[in-house]
């Protein structure tokens, strides 16, 4: 990978520490911009670089670079990373999905290489490929991504519609024009859970994604700031991810609205007894609660939980700690196994505001118990 005359992205997926560190995400920023200046940070644990300009200059190749960049952040930050290394940031960002940590996938810019990597692989890992159009596309025996690039452009739309249909299909053959932006992005909040072990029940899957839910929309309404998207991230046992974002249907800070859209997240990435390590959910493109233009409409079965939220949140500001949660997190029956909570709490992440400041963490749930009052 020479990068003379060819664009060379570097996508980083960093294994951060349990708790977070309010330098942690200033320090990864000043180690990466040391390298080149066309840095984007997506969240917290991930970062993009356009490393095209920076070969020449460190007079390394693509793969040598990146194995200096992990060796810095282990070294200086004491962080672990996984890395890919392509021609674009789509071919990128699915490489280091599928990279465990500390190991690098490089991606040639030969059309072959970039071939090689795509047609064995999965139609729904390409990007915008979710659970419905990935059982349209194998319901005609498009299994592959090289299924897809094989069809002729005007079929895939007649199937998928015109825009989405040539959009995917210029993705299956790899192409991707989208630029490494390094202005800064909008402010988000995130917080993760990780099981005590690798987890196929849907059901906690579930619960942790109300847990996480209720975290957000606890930390939203405190600091008087409503989010506009809502971003899934799933890892599973073999060190591989699967990241999904939704704009909501209108901005919110509303425990129940986050949790409808990550269930509907979930359920889009049709995982069928995955083994799920963690997960973790992202409100995106943070803004003042003020400035909303209008309410959503709630219809009346979202009444009691928004009455029962408001209690919540007083009680939580008197008494210091969530002593009203959803009935779905409640100890009870004869399930005591104990219900997920968020994995240090989360980190409250503001780009071009300084260091990161680190939310506290929250006591561990109770287990699912029948409710008639179950959010």
């Amino acid at each position: 990978m020479s990068g003379h005359g060819h664009r060379t992205v570097l996508q980083l997926r960093f294994v951060l520490p349990t708790g977070g560190d309010a330098g942690l995400l200033e320090g990864v920023c000043s180690l990466l911009e040391n390298i080149t200046p066309r840095v984007q940070i997506l969240e917290p644990d991930t970062a993009v670089l356009d490393l095209t300009g920076a070969l020449p200059y460190w007079k390394r190749d693509a793969r040598a670079l990146t194995e200096l960049i992990q060796l810095r952040a282990l070294a200086l930050l004491g962080l672990h990373s996984a890395a890919g290394i392509a021609p674009n940031r789509m071919l990128a960002a699915m490489a280091a999905a599928l990279t465990p940590p500390d190991r690098r996938t490089v991606i040639d810019h030969s059309p072959t290489a970039v071939a090689a990597f795509l047609r064995p692989r999965p139609v729904r890992e390409l990007p915008g490929v979710g659970s419905k159009v990935a059982a349209t596309l194998t319901s005609y025996g498009l299994h592959r991504i090289g299924d897809v690039a094989d069809l002729p452009p005007a079929t895939l739309q007649r199937l998928l519609g015109a825009r989405p249909g040539r959009t995917l299909h210029e993705r299956a053959l790899g192409h991707d024009a989208t630029a490494v932006d390094p202005a800064p992005t909008a402010a988000s909040i995130s917080t993760e859970h990780r099981f005590t072990r690798d987890e196929l029940d849907p059901a906690a899957h579930r619960r942790a994604l109300l847990a996480l839910a209720d975290d957000l929309g606890t930390r939203l309404r405190a600091s008087g700031q409503i989010a506009v998207g809502l971003t899934c991230t799933i890892r599973y046992a073999d060190h591989t991810g699967t990241r999904r974002s939704r704009t909501l249907p209108e901005a919110t800070q509303h425990t129940v609205l986050l949790a409808r859209t990550a269930y509907e997240v979930y359920e889009s990435l049709g995982l069928q007894r995955a083994r799920v390590r963690s997960i973790s959910l992202r409100a995106d493109a943070l803004r003042p609660a003020e400035g909303a233009s209008r309410q959503l409409t709630l219809d009346s079965g979202d009444e009691k939980p928004l009455a029962i939220e408001a209690v919540a949140d007083r009680a939580r500001t008197r008494y210091g700690s969530p002593v009203i949660y959803p009935a779905a997190l409640a100890t009870g029956g004869h399930d005591r196994r104990q219900a997920p909570k968020p994995a240090g709490g989360g980190q409250m992440v503001r780009r071009g505001q300084g260091a990161p400041t680190v939310g506290p963490h929250r006591p561990e749930l109770g287990a699912e118990q029948q409710s008639r009052n179950r959010w």
